[in-house]
């Protein structure tokens, strides 16, 4: 392996998906030098570069925009708030625009009107452009080269990031004024399509500089897909008949509400999908608008609006729930001077509540809090202390506490064991989350004691199996502190909602996690517990 490699920028950007790019972008026109980390190849890597996604843009109408408010608070258990809805919906609106003109991204037209149709985008030329637009700006990115630690100052602000540079293989070290956590979600390596890299490690970077978390109970998002397959786009599931092995229909199964009534029939039976209630057009349009959906089913001569073909459930985790890094202000700072938060690594429950699907308000949320939180990390890096010692704050994973003999690939397994099947973490009972979160406690301590790796990619791995782990001790640990059921964390053992628990969850610490309640509306934290 090389000497370290050691610089020095303005602002750091942690990830490469459009939280990130759209970060990266804003923090570069404030006037800061940026660098740009990914685990992956930004412009190919994360959820977003492989799919299409609708965007949640809307003009600003009033009607429209009460509308737009209005489609799924009730979803998301009154959670969300109007004042971040608004900004989020102005900001996307704007955004959507620049991606067509600065970023160049060659929106369809409608051919009545001539207008630009500005509700969705293609994952892969999305990011091709965002791509293409930060080496435009001058933003120097690092491909192949994830983050592994926050450095932290004597005062314990965030003064940058260490990490390793897999196509170099050499570690790097890198001060920055202001660090901006996009580095997505915790999907456990489930095998959703795009979320290899998808693995919490912004989560467990934050965690260990003591940020604060919420919403973290509603991280249990489950996508249809078919049977074996990656590809996940439950959307196009609105369309869809359920039926039993025998050929039932499956009465109340659905993408949005009904999708437990699938899960519990998965525990006892095959089940199937048709996509039968789509007509020639719809058809058509689904076809345009998510070719790689239909290439699993061509390849199989499989016509999946006339034949009925066997479904599976695949864990998404927070790459498609709400919870996530708290945001403090309106440039989704965290709790953490120096650290910022944006896209899936942070909380959407601003906009959502407790609950979310993919893309709409999850693209608008990338592209809107990435904005924010960009041009927050400059403005604060302006000001920000220089100079003097930093080190790094990574524990578990990086510097066991004893023999440092346990294989990553051993914590991963262990992990996925309580946070993937779906009657655990979907179908979600105290009487099997309090046995499920004591055995994560139990491999979190193993982890701690001899999770390590000599080779960077040995430590990337590490890192992930540490990660995975933290972001399931949170989300446990919120689920069985909200005793009700709310937005998409559902509880069997407590059915209804209760007016008494209208409040954020929030959550932190590693060795020894904590919860507590912060007034609903963004309005302030109550006492810890």
């Amino acid at each position: 392996m090389s000497e370290t490699w050691h610089t020095s920028t303005d602002v750091l950007v942690i990830g490469g998906g459009p939280a990130a790019s759209w970060a990266a972008i804003h923090a570069r026109e404030a006037g800061a030098e940026v660098i740009l980390v990914d685990k992956g190849y930004c412009g190919t890597s994360g959820a977003t570069a492989p799919s299409g996604t609708g965007v949640w843009y809307v003009a600003p109408e009033a009607t429209a925009r009460a509308s737009a408010k209005a489609s799924r608070e009730a979803l998301g258990g009154h959670l969300a708030d109007h004042y971040w809805m608004d900004r989020v919906l102005d900001q996307t609106y704007t955004n959507m625009h620049r991606l067509a003109v600065e970023g160049r991204y060659p929106f369809p037209v409608d051919p009545a009107t001539g207008e630009q149709l500005r509700t969705g985008v293609q994952g892969p030329e999305y990011m091709r452009r965002m791509r293409a637009w930060l080496q435009r700006i001058g933003v120097r990115i690092h491909d192949h080269s994830p983050a592994l630690e926050l450095l932290v100052d004597d005062t314990g602000a965030v003064r940058g990031a260490a990490g390793h540079q897999r196509q170099l293989d050499r570690d790097y070290r890198i001060t920055a004024g202001a660090v901006v956590l996009a580095s997505g979600g915790c999907a456990f390596l489930s095998g959703a399509l795009g979320t290899n890299v998808d693995t919490g490690d912004g989560a467990l970077m934050a965690a260990e500089v003591g940020a604060r978390f919420s919403g973290m109970e509603f991280s249990n998002a489950y996508a249809i897909v078919p049977k074996g397959s990656t590809i996940t786009k439950t959307a196009y599931y609105g369309y869809a008949t359920f039926f039993g092995e025998d050929g039932r229909v499956l009465e109340d199964a659905g993408s949005t509400r009904g999708r437990s009534v699938i899960a519990r029939t998965l525990s006892r039976e095959k089940v199937f999908a048709q996509l039968d209630r789509a007509d020639a057009t719809v058809q058509a349009q689904m076809r345009l608008g998510q070719p790689n959906f239909f290439l699993q089913f061509d390849r199989r001569g499989i016509d999946p609006f006339t034949q009925r073909f066997e479904i599976d459930l695949l864990a998404e985790g927070t790459v498609r729930g709400t919870g996530g890094i708290d945001v403090v202000d309106d440039d989704c700072a965290t709790t953490i001077p120096g650290l910022f938060a944006a896209g899936d690594a942070a909380t959407r429950e601003r906009i959502c509540g407790g609950f979310t699907g993919g893309g709409s308000h999850n693209a608008a949320w990338a592209m809107s809090s990435g904005s924010w939180a960009g041009a927050g990390a400059a403005r604060y890096a302006r000001t920000a202390r220089t100079g003097g010692e930093v080190e790094g704050a990574g524990r578990v994973g990086l510097r066991p506490i004893g023999s440092g003999t346990l294989a990553a690939a051993e914590v991963v397994a262990a992990a996925q064991a309580e946070l993937i099947p779906f009657e655990k973490n979907y179908l979600r009972h105290g009487d099997r989350l309090r046995p499920a979160l004591a055995r994560l406690d139990e491999l979190w301590n193993a982890a701690a004691d001899g999770l390590a790796g000599t080779t960077g990619d040995d430590r990337i791995r590490a890192r992930q199996a540490a990660a995975i782990t933290a972001v399931g001790r949170l989300m446990y640990r919120s689920t069985l502190s909200r005793t009700e059921t709310r937005g998409m964390s559902k509880r069997a053992d407590h059915p209804a909602i209760d007016p008494a628990q209208h409040y954020h969850v929030v959550s932190g610490g590693l060795d020894t996690p904590w919860t507590g309640t912060a007034d609903a509306r963004n309005s302030g934290l109550a006492v810890a517990s």
